[in-house]
């Protein structure tokens, strides 16, 4: 019997042994990040989670994030930035325009503050291109501080919400609003007119033939007074 435990007692210790080193499970891929969640821990944010939630903007970004390797960078205005807007402005925009808004508050590349120092200047938004008309932004960094242009607001990163290697969120104090939104288009340019070419030559043929013209007419009348005069003569003598 002493035997029959000393046999079981080396088999658990054997047991224990082998799960001790059996490796440890791998972690698990980690949780999709939440921009929502985000932006509610850090604070006054409410206006720009709804904007983000009724433009559909929101799912537009997770699913950049989880299929995308160039990330995302997010400007978020607080709700005061919202609140000292003009009134109205806000409600005036379209559904259209509205989420042409968030996405002017959103690159679709990841940039650490220091990245912005390297920056080339205009920034192509999520809403468009660089060109004046297509929703571009221009970054500059002067010291630690960055400086965010739009040709119609002014302002500066104040606050840095999050940021990973694929994340980037800061505050900012002013909505960025786009130009295209208040200034309207240039006109197009009126078309050239189409000048006819002069033959070579007309200019002086059609003064040629004015002269010889005139000159006939003289002739014409010069020989009809000659004319006249004689018979005049001839008229008078004879009575």
């Amino acid at each position: 019997m002493k035997h029959i435990f000393l046999i079981l007692f080396f088999f658990l210790l054997k047991c224990i042994g082998i799960l001790a080193q059996a490796p440890a499970p791998a972690p698990g891929p980690p949780p999709p990040l939440n921009v929502t969640k985000i932006l509610e821990k850090a604070g006054q944010c409410s206006t720009f989670i709804r904007l983000l939630q009724n433009t559909q903007q929101l799912n537009e970004i997770t699913s950049q994030l989880n299929n995308s390797n160039n990330g995302i960078t997010m400007f978020v205005p607080t709700d005061n930035a919202f609140l000292n807007m003009k009134a109205g402005t806000l409600n005036s925009f379209t559904d259209q325009q509205k989420a042409e808004l968030i996405q002017f508050h959103i690159l679709p590349t990841y940039y650490s503050l220091t990245q912005f120092q390297t920056a080339s200047n205009p920034l192509r938004t999520q809403a468009g291109g660089t060109t004046d008309r297509e929703f571009p932004i221009n970054i500059t960094t002067i010291g630690s501080s960055v400086n965010i242009t739009t040709g119609i607001v002014n302002t500066s990163i104040s606050n840095t919400i999050y940021t990973d290697n694929q994340l980037a969120i800061y505050q900012v104090d002013n909505v960025l609003l786009p130009l295209q939104f208040f200034v309207p288009p240039a006109p197009a340019p009126a078309p050239t007119p189409i000048t006819r070419k002069k033959k070579a030559g007309s200019s002086d043929s059609s003064s040629k033939q004015d002269a010889s013209s005139a000159t006939s007419l003289f002739q014409g009348m010069y020989k009809g007074g000659i004319f006249l005069f004689l018979f005049s003569t001839a008229f008078f003598s004879s009575l």
